[in-house]
């Protein structure tokens, strides 16, 4: 048990009558190399896993008090591409500055949620968020960002 949190990428791929066979979507969906028996053509989304965490319980308030209104409840979050730059940059200035961890991106207690110390496993959070945030803003394509936890 703990804190899981997943930041995903939703791609719309559904085809119409309408599109041209340029814009239309090819999925093949196998399993041990044969069809899998999903009807592909029913598929309207693919989801991608862009990061997840555990237990970075200043990482997920962030999500708590800049995504979800302050709604705290295992829900299914919208996150704007801009939401995402202004993490990343105050990710950035945490790393720049540990001083201002407490500031701008404060610990959180919560059920299972992991230690609440400045410590280096506060600043290795730290660290992959703005590495892995980074790599996914350099990503331009389309789709849009969902943030998810669990505990």
């Amino acid at each position: 048990m703990g804190l899981d949190m997943y930041l995903s990428r939703h791609y719309y791929v559904k085809n119409w009558d309408h599109m041209t066979d340029a814009e239309k979507h090819t999925i093949t969906i196998l399993k041990g190399g044969e069809a899998s028996g999903i009807p592909v053509e029913k598929i309207s989304y693919i989801i991608t896993e862009e990061m997840y965490w555990r237990k970075a319980n200043e990482i997920h308030a962030w999500f708590v008090d800049n995504v979800q209104d302050g709604n705290d409840d295992c829900g299914d979050y919208y996150v704007a591409r801009e939401q995402l730059q202004e993490l990343l940059k105050v990710v950035t200035e945490v790393l720049e500055d540990h001083s201002l961890s407490k500031k701008l991106l404060p610990t959180r207690s919560g059920f299972f949620f992991g230690g609440y110390d400045y410590d280096k496993y506060y600043f290795s959070d730290m660290e992959r968020t703005q590495r892995e945030l980074s790599k996914i803003l350099e990503d331009t394509s389309l789709g849009e960002f969902y943030y998810h936890s669990s505990w």
